[in-house]
C-alpha cells in the first residue's frame, strides 16, 4: 500500500524547532497551505532554498544578502517583489542569523497568512537541515505485508501467505542472535534511489504476534539489542508452500542457482529468493544461508555459477 505523505507549515515547525531554534515571528500558516509528495514536489524549484523569484522554493530562506538586495530596491519595486514572493504561496519564509525582519514583510506575511519564521543558524544550516528533513518526509512511501529483520547485517524483508510461518521463522531468528525492524507492516521509504529504508510503525514498535503465543514484546524479553530501529531493504526471503508439480517451463536449472528473482518495491528492483516450507526443513538456517549467499553475490562470488563453468570445463575434457 502506497501512501501520499503531506507536510504542513506547523508539523515543519515542530519538528525543526529545536534543531534550528526557530522562532515563528508572523503569519498563522492556518490557510490550508502544504507540501504533498506528488509529481509538482519533484520538479524544478526545490523543497528549501535561498530566496529565488523566478522559480521559487517551497521553502525560501532569507540570508544577508538577500534582505540586502530587497533593500537595495526603490519603495515601489521592493512592495512588487514582497507581493509576488507572498503569491507563490510558499510553506514558509525563514530569516537566517537572527536578522531584523523588515516590517513591511511582517505585515504582508500577517495579511497573506504566510509562516515567517528566525533562526540564529547561518543559510547553508537552514538549507542542508530543511531540505534533507522534506526529501525524508515527501519521499515514496510504501507499508508491506511481512517480517522485516536485520540478518547478518542486512536488511531482509521475509514474506509470505498468512500461515507460513514468518512469525514464527522471525522468533527464531531472534533466538540466534540477529534482530527485529518490523513485523506484520514494515515501512519503506524510497530515501535514494538506490535506497530503500525500512522502519516500523509506532504502534507495532517491539511487537511480535506469533499464532498460539500472541504478542510478544521482543524488546522486554531478549533485550535492547534483539531489536532495530530501521535498517536498509536488501534481500527478500519468500516462504511457498511447493507445488506437487514443477511449474510449466521450469527446466531444473534453479536446484543448481536456487530459485532467484526480484520484487519490484517502489522504483527498485529488490533481489528476491523462494524457500519452500515443507515439514522437517529448518527455515532459519535456510534464510541465513540465502543471506550469507546473497552477501556473497554482491561481493562478485557466485558458487552456482562457479559450478556451471566448472562443469563445462569437465565435459569439454571429456570430449576432448
Amino acid at each position: 500500500m502506497t501512501h501520499c505523505a503531506r507536510v504542513t507549515a506547523a508539523d515543519l515547525f515542530e519538528q525543526q524547532r529545536e534543531a534550528l531554534d526557530l522562532r515563528w515571528l508572523a503569519g498563522s500558516g492556518k490557510d490550508g497551505r502544504f507540501l504533498e509528495a506528488v509529481e509538482t514536489v519533484a520538479r524544478r524549484p526545490s523543497l528549501a532554498g535561498y530566496l529565488n523569484t523566478i522559480y521559487p522554493n517551497k521553502v525560501q530562506i532569507l540570508g544577508t544578502e538577500e534582505l540586502a538586495w530587497m533593500d537595495g530596491l526603490d519603495s515601489r519595486l521592493r512592495w512588487e517583489t514582497i507581493e509576488k514572493i507572498m503569491q507563490f504561496r510558499p510553506l514558509a519564509l525563514v530569516i537566517s542569523k537572527g536578522q531584523r525582519a523588515p516590517e513591511d514583510l511582517l505585515i504582508a506575511a500577517e495579511e497573506t497568512q504566510t509562516p515567517l519564521w528566525v533562526s540564529p543558524r547561518r543559510g547553508h544550516e537552514l538549507f542542508n537541515h530543511l531540505q534533507y528533513h522534506l526529501a525524508r518526509k515527501l519521499a515514496p512511501r510504501i507499508t508491506m505485508h511481512g517480517v522485516f529483520m536485520e540478518i547478518y547485517s542486512i536488511g531482509v524483508l521475509i514474506t509470505g501467505e498468512s500461515g507460513s510461518g514468518k512469525s514464527e521463522l522471525a522468533l527464531e531468528l531472534v533466538t540466534r542472535g540477529h534482530r527485529l525492524v518490523a513485523d506484520d507492516a514494515p515501512e519503506f521509504t524510497q530515501i535514494a534511489p538506490d535506497v530503500l529504508d525500512g522502519t516500523c510503525p509506532e504502534l507495532l514498535q517491539d511487537m511480535l504476534e506469533v499464532r498460539g503465543l500472541g504478542v510478544l514484546n521482543v524488546r522486554q524479553m531478549f533485550g535492547d539489542t534483539a531489536v532495530k530501529r530501521n535498517k536498509y531493504l536488501r534481500l527478500i526471503v519468500h516462504l511457498s508452500t511447493p507445488q506437487l508439480e514443477p511449474p510449466p517451463g521450469s527446466n531444473g536449472l534453479e536446484r543448481i542457482t536456487g530459485d532467484l528473482g526480484s520484487r519490484r518495491v517502489l522504483d527498485l528492483d529488490v533481489p528476491a529468493i523462494t524457500l519452500p516450507v515443507m515439514p522437517g526443513r529448518n527455515l532459519a538456517v535456510l534464510t541465513e544461508a540465502a543471506t550469507r549467499a546473497h552477501i556473497l553475490r554482491a561481493k562478485g562470488v557466485d558458487p552456482a555459477m562457479a559450478f556451471l563453468a566448472r562443469h563445462s570445463q569437465f565435459l569439454e575434457r571429456g570430449e576432448s
